[in-house]
């Protein structure tokens, strides 16, 4: 029979426990007083703003922009509404096409030269985006007469076709770094099944392009709705967008009506504001989704 070695009495000595991190260390509190700091400065003109449109006529003034009114009123949104509101449903009908179609051109545009190359398709992928860094005020003048010579009506028409031509080098830039990290089976999948180009960019690539589109339109509405240029060129008071009433709103009258601008400004505002709060959230995840490859 043979004798077992004697078994060491366990350790009941409890482990020391790890120092817990303070949640109110100096580095997180300078960050959050930093970041407070960051969004009083982006609030303060919306104070101003927002205060100054409910002011009567004899507050509104610039010595007292800090002030909340002595007289809360709503007749500048009202006066801001009914000046406003005929060119924002013009706004609405030049940056709603515009945006959907210029999406769907970039978004052909970036497949074909992602996944479907060709040869020369380098050089016609530089070529498109050589549009983005030619200077709108350069190309005024003979825009203006070619849209002459094309005999598109001037106003809603014009505005359309401009911000469909001049957004297909972002649209198109976005959507091949995108498409450029889809992986390569899956295309390939779609040739071996016998799909064509066309098939394979219905059935396969534009289902799975959803975060492209958002990153896209929302890109594209704010660049059209916020235009200003392409509206003092092509356009005029009755038949341009909201941003050409609105600086006829604030420069119309021989008295500043500060109160009346202030409104006019965060009516034409909301609606980049609403696509933002709907959308936002996927925003920043369809850039970062074309953002390995590319």
């Amino acid at each position: 029979m043979t004798a077992t070695a004697p078994v060491a009495p366990a350790d009941l000595t409890p482990a020391p426990r790890r120092p817990t991190p303070s949640r109110y260390s100096w580095p997180r509190t300078l960050r959050y007083l930093a970041l407070l700091a960051g969004l009083v400065v982006v609030l303060i003109p919306v104070y101003v703003l927002v205060v100054t449109s409910f002011k009567a006529g004899g507050d509104a003034t610039p010595a007292q922009a800090w002030s909340l009114p002595t007289t809360w009123t709503a007749d500048n949104w009202i006066l801001a509404w009914d000046s406003l509101s005929p060119a924002i449903v013009r706004s609405m009908q030049i940056v709603v096409p515009a945006a959907i179609v210029s999406a769907f051109l970039g978004s052909m545009n970036g497949f074909v030269l992602s996944r479907w190359t060709f040869r020369g398709a380098d050089v016609v992928f530089t070529l498109i985006l050589f549009g983005m860094f030619i200077p709108y005020q350069a190309v005024m003048i003979p825009l203006n007469q070619l849209m002459l010579n094309l005999g598109v009506p001037s106003g809603v028409p014009t505005l359309i076709l401009l911000h469909i031509v001049y957004g297909i080098p972002i649209t198109t830039l976005i959507f091949r770094n995108y498409y450029a990290s889809i992986p390569h089976e899956l295309i390939e999948a779609a040739r071996m099944d016998g799909a064509g180009m066309l098939r394979t960019y219905a059935s396969v690539v534009l289902p799975i392009s959803l975060p492209s589109f958002v990153v896209v339109l929302i890109w594209q509405f704010t660049s059209a709705w916020n235009d200003f240029l392409f509206a003092v060129f092509f356009s005029t008071a009755n038949t341009g967008p909201v941003t050409l009433a609105l600086n006829n709103l604030a420069n119309g009258a021989q008295l500043q009506n500060y109160g009346a601008s202030m409104a006019g400004a965060l009516l034409a505002s909301l609606p980049t504001l609403v696509v933002y709060i709907i959308l936002g959230k996927y925003f920043v995840g369809g850039l970062m989704s074309g953002s390995v490859k590319g």
